[in-house]
């Protein structure tokens, strides 16, 4: 089972070709994001629906399509635009869209993360995380150099699946702001426990230095350097597992696309 998780800030090439993408230069570059994974798993992080500055694209919908993944679910963090106007969802709202959900495809502007499976999914589950109140100073990178902007915390969530294979995997994107992700990803890897199988947590944990396996049953089952893309020199993305497993860890492929390299393994 070949398993990738990928921050792919919203399919975005650097530096930037253009801001807002057409639908067709939007869906060449997913699909070459497909033909560069290749996966049974994909998790992915920071994807889009219907945003502008993506082609107006189901971003999950369709790398799934791309891929020949029949299964996929994807969360709605926020409605709006992150890092322009956005909001957190009202409770009436549909948080979690799956491959047989009813929901109309006819959606507001939305960002979160995502998770796409070949292997047949026998439940999906959704926990909400919370945000941080306050936001940090953050350095966002260009192969020009870095610059600080400020950034408000978002809501953040957990997808997990329950694989016909015996594994549940979830994925999730932690907040940036220290403490407030150290006590969500207890929260994850608490709730993530008490679902049935082999546990498999993935994605950009923004915890730095194996923050995430300290002092914990959790292995970490690679350990390559994923920020910036262009020049590594941090391990902010994670694949972890709370059980022993023989694994072979691939070697980032560097490509066009997003500030951060993903992270693939392959369970034998």
């Amino acid at each position: 089972m070949r398993l990738i998780s990928w921050n792919l800030l919203h399919g975005q090439s650097l530096p930037p070709s253009e801001v807002n993408q057409s639908k067709q230069k939007a869906a060449e570059n997913l699909s070459k994001i497909a033909a560069l994974v290749g996966a049974d798993i994909f998790a992915v992080q920071e994807v889009d629906e219907n945003q502008a500055r993506s082609g107006e694209i189901s971003q999950v919908k369709e790398l799934a399509k791309n891929l020949g993944a029949n299964y996929w679910a994807y969360a709605r963090c926020v409605i709006g635009t992150p890092g322009v106007t956005w909001r957190k969802l009202d409770l009436t709202e549909e948080k979690l869209i799956t491959n047989d959900s009813k929901i109309s495809s006819a959606l507001e502007s939305s960002y979160g993360i995502g998770l796409i499976s070949k292997v047949a999914v026998k439940q999906w589950h959704l926990i909400q995380l919370g945000r941080s109140r306050v936001g940090l100073p953050l350095g966002v990178g260009s192969e020009k150099g870095m610059r600080l902007i400020y950034v408000k915390d978002e809501p953040r969530m957990a997808i997990a699946a329950e694989l016909e294979n015996g594994y549940t995997v979830a994925v999730t994107h932690l907040s940036f702001v220290p403490l407030v992700n150290l006590y969500q990803l207890w929260r994850v890897k608490r709730w993530l426990g008490k679902l049935p199988g082999k546990h498999l947590l993935v994605g950009d944990l923004n915890l730095p230095f194996d923050l995430p396996v300290k002092f914990s049953k959790w292995k970490s089952l690679s350990n390559y350097k994923t920020y910036p893309s262009w020049d590594p020199k941090i391990s902010f993305d994670y694949i972890l597992a709370d059980f022993d497993c023989d694994v072979t860890a691939i070697s980032p492929t560097k490509s066009e696309f997003s500030d951060h390299l993903p992270v693939t393994i392959e369970i034998n």
